[in-house]
C-alpha cells in the first residue's frame, strides 16, 4: 500500500474500521465454509480487536493517526474550558502578534537584503575618527573628487559608485503653478549595471550618462513612482520635468521592487551625479560611496589602498586650512576608513532605529515569555486536574511519549489559534509603528510584505511557544504514578513548586519591562519639555522656492506683503528653521589669532527674526535693513563665553575661516539668548547669525533661489492660514511658490519621534506585562486555594483566624514575587548599560526608577490576591468535614 493511501486512510475513520471488520469476518466465514466449527474457528482466529488494530496499523501511518486523534481530543478539551482557553489564546495572540510585528520592522530595516545581484558583496565606505567636538564619530559622506580618486585606485578590486543622501525636492511637470514633491537621489551612471538592475521600461543609466558636469539632464524613475504617479503609463518615457533651472527627460523605469539603497526611503527619481552642483567641490561631502567588491579580493589590502588614497586627497586639501590648529588637522587626517557590509542597504533611519528596534524586540520577547509562563501555569493546573485521567491511560498501556504528545498537541492548538489572531494584530501594528518613526511631513516608507520570511518567523514563534509553555506540563503529566493517582494521593507540593517558580520568572521579566518602560517614558517627558530658547507656538515655517535665484529685495517684498495679511502678527526670513536639520558651521578666529578648535554654527536671518522667534536680545541691537553678510553679526551667550570669556562682545570683531585661506570679517552688533540649534539632546552650541542679505565676491548683492518665511500668527491654530499663505506669496511676487508649510511645533516634535515611539510602545507592553503577570498570580493563588480547601477547612475548624489563612495562602507566592522583583532589579541594572545612550537626563539608579515598577507590581499582586484570599477565608469548615 502506498504512503499516500495510508495517509488518506487516516481520514476515513469509521469507514476504514468497517472495511477491516468485514475483511476479518470474511476470513472466519471462509474457515467455516471449509468445514470448521464456528466456535472453534473464532477461537482459533483470536482477538478480533487485536487483529483489527494490527490491520489498521498496516493501512495507516500510525503516528500520524495518533496525532489526529490527539488533535480532536485537544480541541474538545479547549471547548470544555472556553473562558480559560480564550484568555490563554488572547494573551498569547497579543505577544505573538507583537513579536511578528517587531520582526517585520526589524527585517525591513536591518535584515532584508536589497533586491540586487550579489548583495552580500556590497559595502559602504565610512570614516572613523575624532570629530570637531573632540568626540568619536563615524561619517559616511564623501567629496566627489575624493571618490573619483578612490574609484580609480581600486578599479581592479571593486567597483565604487556614488549615491547621494535621499532628499525631497520640488519639481513641476506641466505648469509652473503645480509644484510636486518627490524623493530624488543622485547616483553614478554605472550603478544600475553594477547592481545587476534592468529597466522595466526604456533604459537605465550607463557610464556615458555621467561624464560631464551638468551635461546629462536625464532621469530614471522607480517602478513604485511610475505606478502611483503615472498609473504605469508607457508614454512616461520622454516626458520632462523641471527641477530648479534644469529640465530633465525621463529615459527609463527601474525594475520592481528596487527603490534605492536607503531602507526607509523609497526613491522616486534617480539622476546622474554629474547633475549635482557639488561634483567639482572638494569641501562638499554630499554623497555616500558604495563598493561592489569582486570575488576573491584581498579585503584588507583594498581597504588600506582606499584609506591611503583618501588621506592623500585630504592632506592636499588641508594645506588650505590656514589658521586651523595642527591638532585638529592631524585628527582630521588620521581618520580610519571602514568598509561596512551594506547587503541590506544603508540609511540614516537604519542607524537611528537600530538600537530602538532591538530594545523593542527584547521588550516584546519578555512579554512573550511572561505570556508563556502564564499559560504554562494554566497547563500545569489542568495537568494536575487530569492526573486520574493520565493514570488510567498509563494503566491501560499508554506510553510516556504518547502522553507527552497528547498534552503538547493541546498546547499546539493554543499556539496556532493565538498565531492566527496574532497575525491580524501584526498586519495592523507594523504600518502603525512605522507611521510613528518619522514626522508626518517626511514619513518613513518601508516594504512590509507578508512573505515566506514573515510566515516562517510566525511559525517558528508558534512552535517555540508550544515548547515553552507546553513541554514542562507535558513531561510532568506523563510522569504520573498510576497507583498513587488512582488512590487520590500525590505530593501536594510537587505542582506548586513549579508554578511558584514560574511566578518568580514572570515577576522578574515584568519588573524589567516596567523598569525599562519607566526610563523611556521619563526620557520622553524630559526631552519634550526641554527649553529651546524660543517660542514655537503659533509659528508657521513656509518653505518657498523661486523659478530662478531672485534678488533679496523680492524676498523682502514678499515678507512685507504677508505682514499686511489678516491674522499675521510678524514675518521674518531665514535660510533654515531652528531644529530643522540643516547645519552650517566653521571655525572662527578672534583678534587675528588661530581658531580654538571649537566649531561655531550659523544661520542667515532677516531683521525682525528675533521678534518672530521671541528670542531675547541681551545686549546691542537687532539687524538693520542695510546690514549684509559678511559684515554684521549677532552672537549667542555661549559664543561670547567660548570666544570672549564671557565679556560683553558687542562691538568686537571675529573672522570666519574659509577654505583656501579666505577669512570673512564680522562685527558683533548684538548678543542674544541661547537657543537649540539642531538637536534637543546636544548641549547649547556657539552660534552666530548673519544678515539674510549677502554680498558675493564681486561686491554685488547675492540672489537666492530658496528661503524660509517665518510667519507668527494671531490664531491659536496657525495652520488655518496655510491655504491663504499659499495664495498670497505668489500674489506678492509671481516668481515665488510655496513648496511646504510646517509648524515650528511639528519641527520640534520631530526630534522626539524616536523617544515617543519607545515610550508609547514600552508603556503599552509594560501594561500588558503587568496584566499578564497579575493573571498568572491570580491563577496560581486560585489553584492553591482549590487544592488546599480541605486543609484550610480543618485549620479553621481548630481555630485558625482569617489573617492566618490569608498568610497561609499567599506567603509562598509573595516570597516568589519578592524574589522575582529582586531578580528584576538585577536584570535591569545589567541590561540598561547597553541602551544607556537612548536615555536623556535620567539614571537607572534613581530611586524613582526603582520605586515605580516596585509599587506597580505590589499593587498588581495585592489585586490579584484579593479574590483568592476572600475565597479562602469564606470556606465553611463544616462542609469540608462533612464532605470528608
Amino acid at each position: 500500500m502506498s504512503l499516500w493511501s495510508r495517509i488518506a486512510n487516516i481520514f476515513r475513520g469509521e469507514r476504514l474500521n468497517r472495511e477491516i471488520d468485514e475483511e476479518l469476518e470474511a476470513h472466519i466465514e471462509e474457515a467455516i465454509a471449509n468445514g470448521r466449527d464456528p466456535v472453534e474457528a473464532r477461537r482459533a482466529f483470536g482477538s478480533t480487536l487485536r487483529h483489527r488494530e494490527g490491520s489498521r496499523d498496516v493501512k495507516v501511518v500510525a503516528w500520524l493517526e495518533s496525532l489526529r486523534s490527539d488533535a480532536i481530543f485537544g480541541w474538545r478539551q479547549l471547548n470544555k474550558t472556553k473562558v480559560t482557553s480564550l484568555a490563554a489564546i488572547l494573551s498569547l495572540a497579543l505577544s505573538i502578534g507583537a513579536c511578528t510585528s517587531a520582526f517585520r520592522l526589524i527585517d525591513a530595516l536591518l535584515l532584508r537584503p536589497l533586491p540586487v545581484a550579489s548583495p552580500e558583496r556590497l559595502y559602504d565606505l565610512s570614516r572613523q575618527g575624532i570629530g570637531p567636538d573632540g568626540k568619536p564619530q563615524d561619517f559616511d559622506g564623501w567629496a566627489y573628487p575624493d571618490f573619483q580618486l578612490m574609484r580609480a585606485a581600486v578599479r581592479e578590486q571593486a567597483e565604487l559608485f556614488a549615491v547621494s543622501y535621499a532628499e525631497p525636492v520640488d519639481l513641476t511637470y506641466k505648469s509652473e503653478e503645480e509644484i510636486e514633491r518627490a524623493y530624488l537621489q543622485y547616483v553614478s551612471g554605472w550603478m544600475f549595471p553594477t547592481l545587476g538592475l534592468r529597466p522595466a521600461l526604456g533604459r537605465v543609466f550607463t557610464e556615458n550618462d555621467d561624464v560631464k558636469p551638468g551635461g546629462h539632464p536625464y532621469a530614471v524613475i522607480s517602478h513604485d513612482y511610475w505606478t502611483h504617479r503615472f498609473g504605469q503609463d508607457p508614454k512616461v518615457i520622454g516626458r520632462t520635468f523641471r527641477m530648479g533651472n534644469e529640465l530633465y527627460e525621463i529615459v527609463g523605469v527601474a525594475e520592481d521592487p528596487f527603490t534605492g539603497t536607503s531602507p526607509g526611503t523609497m526613491i522616486d527619481i534617480f539622476v546622474p551625479t554629474m547633475m549635482h552642483a557639488g561634483v567639482v567641490r572638494k569641501d562638499w561631502t554630499w554623497h555616500r560611496t558604495l563598493a561592489m567588491v569582486r570575488p576573491g579580493v584581498a579585503f584588507e589590502v583594498m581597504r588600506q589602498k582606499l584609506e591611503a588614497t583618501s588621506r592623500a586627497f585630504e592632506a592636499e586639501r588641508a594645506k588650505g586650512f590656514l589658521g586651523m590648529p595642527k591638532k585638529e588637522i592631524d585628527e582630521f587626517l588620521n581618520q580610519k576608513l571602514i568598509l561596512e557590509p551594506a547587503a541590506t542597504g544603508v540609511s540614516e533611519l537604519q542607524s537611528e532605529t537600530r538600537r530602538p528596534l532591538a530594545v523593542l524586540g527584547v521588550l516584546v520577547g519578555l512579554v512573550l515569555l511572561i505570556a508563556c509562563a502564564n499559560v504554562a501555569n494554566l497547563m500545569t493546573a489542568q495537568a494536575s486536574a487530569r492526573a486520574r485521567e493520565m493514570a488510567v491511560r498509563v494503566s491501560i498501556g499508554g506510553g510516556r511519549w504518547r502522553l507527552v504528545q497528547l498534552v503538547l498537541v493541546q498546547s499546539a492548538w493554543l499556539a496556532l489559534l493565538a498565531a492566527a489572531v496574532g497575525s491580524l494584530f501584526a498586519w495592523w501594528s507594523g504600518p502603525f509603528v512605522v507611521s510613528m518613526i518619522n514626522p508626518p511631513d517626511d514619513p518613513a516608507r518601508l516594504v512590509l510584505p507578508a512573505d515566506w520570511r514573515v510566515l516562517g518567523f510566525g511559525l517558528a514563534v508558534a512552535l517555540g511557544v508550544t515548547l515553552l509553555f507546553g513541554l514542562a506540563p507535558a513531561l510532568r503529566a506523563s510522569a504520573v504514578n498510576p497507583v498513587s493517582a488512582l488512590k487520590g494521593g500525590e505530593d501536594p507540593h510537587s505542582k506548586r513548586h513549579l508554578m511558584h517558580a514560574l511566578i518568580a520568572v514572570q515577576v522578574a521579566f515584568c519588573f524589567l519591562v516596567l523598569f525599562v518602560a519607566g526610563l523611556f517614558v521619563t526620557t520622553f517627558q524630559r526631552l519634550s519639555h526641554q527649553p529651546t530658547g524660543f517660542s514655537a507656538d503659533r509659528l508657521l515655517v513656509v518653505d518657498t522656492v523661486a523659478k530662478s535665484p531672485q534678488p533679496v529685495e523680492f524676498w523682502e517684498q514678499a515678507a512685507e506683503h504677508l505682514r499686511n495679511v489678516q491674522g499675521v502678527e510678524t514675518v521674518a526670513l531665514t535660510d533654515s528653521p531652528l531644529l530643522g536639520g540643516g547645519s552650517w558651521n566653521n571655525f572662527i578666529s578672534v583678534n587675528g589669532g588661530p581658531p580654538n578648535g571649537v566649531l561655531s554654527y550659523m544661520r542667515a536671518v532677516s531683521p525682525g527674526w528675533l521678534k518672530a522667534m521671541k528670542i531675547q536680545l541681551i545686549d546691542g541691537r537687532d539687524f538693520r535693513p542695510g546690514d549684509t553678510h559678511p559684515g554684521a553679526a549677532l552672537v549667542n551667550a555661549t559664543f561670547a563665553k567660548t570666544y570672549f570669556d564671557g565679556v560683553d562682545p558687542v562691538g568686537k570683531t571675529f573672522d570666519l575661516n574659509m577654505d583656501e585661506g579666505l577669512r570673512l570679517k564680522y562685527e558683533i552688533v548684538g548678543m542674544v539668548g541661547d537657543v537649540r540649534y539642531k538637536s534637543l539632546r546636544e548641549p547649547i552650541l556657539p552660534q552666530f547669525y548673519v544678515p539674510f542679505r549677502s554680498i558675493d565676491k564681486e561686491g554685488q548683492l547675492g540672489k537666492k533661489g530658496a528661503g524660509i518665511l517665518l510667519v507668527r500668527t494671531s490664531s491659536l491654530n496657525p495652520r488655518a492660514l496655510a491655504a491663504m499663505l499659499r495664495q498670497e506669496i505668489p500674489r506678492a511676487r509671481p516668481e515665488f511658490r510655496v513648496s511646504r508649510i510646517r509648524t515650528q511645533l511639528e519641527i520640534n516634535r520631530s526630534h522626539t519621534v524616536r523617544e515617543r515611539l519607545l515610550a508609547t510602545l514600552a508603556l503599552f507592553f509594560a501594561i500588558v506585562a503587568l496584566l499578564l503577570a497579575g493573571v498568572g498570580l491570580y491563577g496560581v493563588l486560585h489553584y492553591s486555594v482549590q487544592r488546599r480547601r480541605r486543609e484550610i477547612g480543618i485549620r479553621m475548624a481548630v481555630g485558625a483566624q482569617a489573617g492566618g489563612v490569608a498568610r497561609l495562602v499567599t506567603m509562598d507566592v509573595f516570597r516568589m514575587v519578592l524574589l522575582g522583583a529582586v531578580a528584576g532589579v538585577g536584570l535591569g541594572m545589567l541590561s540598561v548599560r547597553y541602551v544607556e545612550s537612548l536615555f536623556y537626563q535620567v539614571r537607572a539608579t534613581d530611586l524613582q526608577m526603582l520605586a515605580l515598577p516596585s509599587v506597580a507590581i505590589l499593587w498588581g499582586a495585592l489585586l490579584a490576591a484579593l479574590r483568592p484570599v476572600i475565597q479562602a477565608v469564606r470556606i465553611d469548615p463544616a462542609s469540608m468535614l462533612r464532605a470528608e
